[in-house]
């Protein structure tokens, strides 16, 4: 089975598992396939985590494809530019790119197939073209000034004859193409498969990507912030940097193991959620209810604060929040109405700096906001409640994004794969989307803006420091029964992502909802505490939700104190999935019917 978050890597992923790939292969041939079909979401320039088990080894194992900050990415060197933060958009925001390194370091150690073979249908959509999704021409359509006026080399890539393309034309992208030809002939004579995928490895670390990359970010250019400023990534930070592994951070939930990224993402934020909500009545985890919803969103409000105060590429007390004595005490804090603080824990011997709360920032024109950069007006039958009239900058939620004012935006992407037998890979790609920077004409593609997620300020936990990782937001799921995986989950969404995949694991694991079902059904999430994206600002009980949710159920939580947007009926959540029965091998999936793109296929 193979659910991704657009139906061509679903085929392409599918196809390799009908021709006797393994899940690794699948899901590698179906992301390199994202970064063509969905460009505006994801691209090789960018970054991604994932999370799988093989059928040999059922432990849970976390793929690391998010890179560090460059060498010379250093507070000081922002503040002297001028930059109280990090912009969201232009090459000042770019870590190492981790994505395709990644990719092949997994396909190298856990797949069956020729890097040659498992690029190809990638480097065809690329070179001849595929028919371009309504969702990338909107991107375009809403950045085509900031190409034109700043970005010249985008405006080529992306604006064919100087217009933007119509949905369904063929795009193209033949020095991507080239690029990944030029990965394979890297290994040629090498004897062994291993040892081509290694040699794609040192040419895109060490070769001509490497050295494109750092001739082309050394040219000033337009960022977020409204200023021009070149990038500080070298061709010696790619050289530095290899993907690798890592333990899967975990907890137990009603009789399932539940498996995320280390908390240097927010993953373990979904973690703390859960252990807070274990021990409430069923009734209490309904998100259909007014007191459910209220009681959910409580609880996240208080991991995600935790989230502000200890997460990030350093020593995190995991096992202090965690624990039972620590989520005591914190599920005390849930009341009756919506909490409109900040309100992280506390933990003896530990002390951290916390970020600037804003609840608006304004600099510059703010072309080009956080993940990805575009606002899309969406039709409303119902105007949005919200209390005062939203800034300007309005706070980017990441994937998508809905503003008080009823605007939303794009998101990343998403694949989960399970095979025959049992291998399984949940894997969320994300960055260096065509409107994060200027694309560099050589590789057809642009760098990642994952920094932004760093503070400038010093002592926080996610303070930006050269050599780490910024605190990303990209977080998918493995789940186990009795030590075995069953399911492999997650979404695209930025500060979003684990707000909806506990809807989807409270209703599936709690609720009895088969997968699909706990994936259509409405959604929510709060917005009260500092996003990850630039501006950084939040909304003190801010609650956005689906109109789906029901009028009573809505106007019961706005008189519980929440800040209430409403996003219309369809407009929350982009979750994918993929199941696997141990005692029968019966394999399923499942995909996100919003804005008709998800798709799951399988037999």
């Amino acid at each position: 089975m193979a659910a991704a978050t657009h139906w061509i890597a679903t085929a392409t992923a599918q196809s390799v598992l009908e021709r006797g790939g393994n899940a690794f292969d699948a899901a590698v041939a179906g992301a390199f396939v994202l970064h063509v079909v969905e460009p505006h979401l994801n691209g090789p320039g960018g970054d991604l985590t994932a999370v799988f088990a093989t059928e040999s080894d059922p432990t849970p194992v976390v793929l690391v494809g998010q890179g560090p900050a460059p060498a010379g990415a250093t507070p000081e060197h922002y503040r002297a530019e001028g930059l109280e933060l990090v912009p969201g958009s232009g090459a000042l925001a770019a870590t190492v790119p981790g994505a395709v390194d990644a990719w092949l370091l997994l396909l190298r150690d856990h797949g069956t197939w020729e890097l040659a073979d498992v690029l190809a249908p990638a480097i065809g959509y690329a070179r001849d073209g595929h028919p371009v999704a309504a969702g990338v021409v909107r991107t375009i359509t809403a950045v085509q000034g900031l190409f034109r006026d700043h970005w010249p080399t985008s405006a080529t890539q992306w604006l064919p004859g100087g217009t933007v393309p119509a949905p369904g034309d063929l795009v193209r992208n033949e020095a991507l193409a080239a690029v990944l030809d030029r990965l394979l002939d890297a290994g040629d004579g090498s004897g062994s498969r291993t040892a081509r995928i290694d040699a794609a490895r040192s040419e895109w670390a060490e070769g001509f990507v490497a050295e494109a990359i750092d001739r082309f970010v050394r040219a000033p250019h337009r960022h977020a912030s409204g200023t021009d400023h070149a990038g500080v990534v070298r061709a010696s930070d790619l050289a530095a940097f290899r993907a690798s592994y890592e333990p899967a951070a975990t907890a137990e939930f009603r009789g399932c193991t539940i498996a995320k990224t280390g908390p240097w993402g927010q993953g373990p934020a979904l973690l703390q959620t859960l252990r807070l909500l274990e021990p409430l009545d069923d009734a209490l985890l309904d998100p259909s209810t007014s007191v459910g919803a209220h009681t959910i969103v409580e609880a996240q409000k208080l991991a995600m604060a935790d989230r502000e105060a200890f997460y990030g590429d350093g020593d995190v007390p995991l096992d202090v929040l965690l624990s039972d004595a620590y989520t005591d005490e914190r599920r005390a804090l849930i009341g009756e109405r919506a909490s409109a603080e900040l309100r992280p824990g506390t933990i003896a011997g530990v002390e951290r700096a916390m970020p600037p709360a804003r609840t608006s920032y304004s600099a510059g024109d703010g072309a080009g906001l956080g993940e990805p950069t575009v606002q899309v007006a969406r039709d409303t039958e119902r105007a949005p409640v919200a209390p005062v009239a939203p800034v300007a900058p309005v706070e980017d939620r990441g994937e998508p994004f809905v503003a008080p004012d009823g605007e939303t935006r794009g998101d990343t992407c998403h694949i989960d794969v399970v095979d025959r037998w049992g291998n399984i890979v949940s894997a969320t790609p994300s960055g260096g989307w065509l409107q994060s920077s200027p694309t560099i004409p050589e590789l057809g593609f642009c760098l990642g803006t994952r920094l932004q997620m760093t503070w400038l300020e010093p002592g926080t936990a996610s303070t930006l420091r050269p050599g780490e990782r910024p605190r990303t937001t990209l977080t998918p799921t493995l789940v186990l029964r009795d030590g075995v995986p069953v399911a492999a989950v997650g979404s695209p969404g930025g500060d979003q992502q684990d707000q909806w995949q506990l809807l989807f694991l409270l209703r599936w694991i709690v609720g009895g909802y088969t997968p699909q079902q706990a994936i259509d059904a409405p959604a929510l999430h709060t917005t009260s505490f500092p996003g990850s994206f630039w501006p950084r600002t939040w909304e003190p009980a801010g609650l956005v939700v689906e109109d789906r949710l029901g009028d009573d159920v809505i106007a019961e939580l706005e008189a519980r104190g929440h800040v209430v947007t409403r996003a219309g009926d369809w407009s929350l959540g982009r979750l994918t999935c993929v199941t696997r029965d141990p005692a029968t091998g019966v394999l399923g999936a499942a995909a996100n019917p919003r804005g008709a793109q998800g798709y799951a296929a399988g037999r």
